[in-house]
């Protein structure tokens, strides 16, 4: 482990002799200068991991100095030491961004106290910022399809606002990808990100770990607890799985999204709360409000801009560059030889139906990591499930644009591999036939098939219909 370089600038020899002794028994490496542009300049060429820096020098002062280093370099701490202390200058240097102010003279120990506790703290700061580096690699969205293009273009344009955001697509698709990248440009992108899996927390629990309680407030709440949403108070709070919310829980919800305030089980008082809200579902909600299981009035609150995330069977351009992202990622976390991948594997991986998405892709890129021997992945390597052609999808090898009008099935090869996959073609085809018979016109179209203008609409944007591409 390399030793911390100190540069201390002080106009006393005396001074810098005896905290160069001090220092470098202590295991640091010192360097010294005599006035403020010395110290300036070697600030500059070495680098240093803090500087201890006296205020009262001939020419340029200690304060003087300070703004300086702290204008080139904000993260690099700053310790002021000053034979003429008072309380005026401790304010003000602490104001400018010193880490602390000791005055002469002074003990070694009170210095290197001091120093220790400042070298911690950028430690700390610079182990925080490498770690956020990683998860954002972690949840980096990969691809550059356009159906991919499309979703990237909401999200931009959603990040920047506080309105609530309702991210839809079967599971495995990536919806956390979406609401993270949200998260992280948005203007509260420096506070929490708290995500609650709503399908995987009990229904006895769920008011508790949204809304917390207080002590005693049920059987085994024996500390007051606080719910999600005041843990993401400033920041935002990921609703997974929101479909799956009791109608009780749902209730509670639209009076955060209303009234902006939560109350504790077990308290009558309410607490106000500041919070981002994303939802996340991999079911159709309206058809859960026709039902009866989901609440309308919640819905649109949630729906203020909806976002539709592709299944990776109409982005399968992507594929190659997924395979490669995860074969890179997989062989650093397992500190294993980089490995590259044959073409004719990676075909027959872009052929697969992947009924579990990103996920069921992924998964599988970090099994063929592990257990490939060799340098090479090839069509051998990969799972026999994934070689095998009753699991091709029938649109790999030369997929339709995606707003091209379905057309109907041309035997057993291109038919549909899964009944969602009929539906939603079916679905397509009917809506573009509609539209076409009613000259694209939308509020005429929605009245004659019986839905609401909104739910035609967002159809229109689930298949990517437009009235461009018809024909």
């Amino acid at each position: 482990m390399s030793k911390a370089r100190i540069l201390v600038v002080d106009d006393e020899t005396a001074i810098r002799d005896s905290l160069k002794m001090t220092l470098e028994y202590e295991g640091y490496e010192f360097v010294g200068a005599a006035t403020g542009q010395e110290g300036l300049a070697i600030a500059e060429r070495e680098s240093p991991d803090l500087v201890l820096l006296d205020v009262k020098m001939p020419g340029m002062d200690g304060l003087e100095v300070l703004d300086r280093l702290r204008a080139a370099n904000e993260a690099l701490p700053v310790i002021v030491v000053s034979g003429h202390g008072t309380i005026s200058t401790a304010v003000e240097a602490t104001k400018k961004g010193a880490f602390d102010f000791i005055e002469k003279p002074f003990a070694s120990e009170r210095v290197l106290v001091s120093l220790r506790n400042a070298l911690d703290q950028r430690r700390l700061r610079d182990e925080n910022r490498s770690l956020k580096k990683v998860v954002e690699l972690r949840h980096q969205m990969v691809g550059e399809s356009p159906a991919l293009k499309a979703v990237m273009a909401a999200v931009s344009r959603a990040a920047p606002t506080n309105a609530t955001v309702l991210i839809h697509g079967e599971s495995g698709v990536g919806k956390e990808l979406v609401a993270r990248t949200i998260h992280r440009n948005s203007l509260r992108s420096r506070e929490r990100f708290v995500q609650v899996n709503c399908a995987a927390i009990p229904e006895e629990l769920i008011e508790s770990e949204l809304f917390g309680h207080e002590k005693g407030s049920f059987t085994g709440a024996t500390e007051k607890q606080l719910g999600k949403f005041e843990q993401a108070d400033r920041g935002t709070i990921f609703l997974d799985e929101v479909g799956d919310m009791s109608a009780k829980t749902q209730a509670k919800v639209l009076r955060v999204l209303q009234e902006g305030e939560v109350e504790r089980l077990g308290s009558a008082r309410t607490i106000k709360v500041d919070v981002r809200v994303i939802a996340a579902t991999n079911k159709n909600l309206e058809e859960e409000i026709e039902k009866g299981t989901f609440r309308e009035d919640l819905y649109f609150r949630l729906a203020v801009i909806p976002v539709y995330v592709p299944p990776l069977r109409e982005r399968l351009d992507d594929i190659p560059l997924l395979v490669r992202y995860y074969v890179d990622s997989f062989c650093r976390e397992y500190n294993i030889r980089p490995k590259r991948i044959a073409q004719p594997a990676l075909e027959t991986l872009q052929r697969y139906r992947w009924k579990g998405n990103i996920r069921e892709l992924k998964n599988t890129v970090e099994r063929m990591i592990i257990m490939t021997g060799g340098d090479t992945i090839d069509v051998a390597d990969l799972p026999g499930t994934v070689r095998s052609p009753s699991n091709m999808a029938a649109t790999a090898a030369a997929p339709a644009p995606p707003s091209a009008p379905a057309k109907a099935p041309e035997g057993d090869a291109n038919r549909p591999g899964t009944l969602r996959e009929f539906k939603e073609n079916a679905e397509r085809a009917f809506l573009v036939t509609k539209l076409r018979e009613n000259g694209w016109n939308i509020s005429k179209t929605a009245e004659v098939i019986g839905t609401p203008r909104s739910n035609l609409y967002k159809k229109l944007e689930q298949y990517q219909i437009t009235q461009d591409t018809d024909g």
